[in-house]
């Protein structure tokens, strides 16, 4: 990747909905440029697809937790690619410490968190887990 790449991605992370003519203004080259570069780097698999984020406070009784997950032996890989596959699961992060994975979870309710919670639990490969629910945000 180029610094035209790094910079396309930049206004991609910005806004996934801008128009290739728009890209292609900001960026100063033609159309057929972005068109190519956009289809190349989803072709190499650095993007991976698009998505919406939402406000904060846009599903205000959403509840928000982060699990932290000490995985066994050699299994993170087969873990990640379970929690993947989990909808309770927004985001995974691999982290240094005493965890091995940090997984932001969404669910709609408190027996919805715990379901989730359940079925993440009984993933193999997972040795120990530990959850906080996230009570406020004070700065984003």
């Amino acid at each position: 990747m180029d610094a035209l790449d790094q910079q396309l991605i930049g206004l991609l992370r910005t806004d996934a909905r801008l128009t290739v003519a728009a890209l292609a203004h900001k960026l100063k080259v033609s159309r057929g440029t972005i068109t190519n570069r956009i289809r190349r780097l989803e072709d190499d698999g650095v993007i991976v697809g698009y998505t919406v984020r939402l406000r904060p406070d846009a599903q205000p009784n959403e509840i928000h937790a982060w699990m932290s997950i000490a995985v066994e032996g050699n299994e993170t890989r087969a873990v990640i690619a379970s929690l993947l596959g989990e909808p309770g699961v927004a985001g995974i992060h691999d982290t240094n410490g005493r965890w091995d994975l940090l997984a932001s979870l969404r669910a709609a309710n408190l027996s919805e968190l715990s379901s989730v919670l359940e079925r993440v639990r009984l993933i193999k490969g997972i040795q120990s887990t530990e959850t906080s629910i996230h009570l406020q945000t004070y700065r984003g």
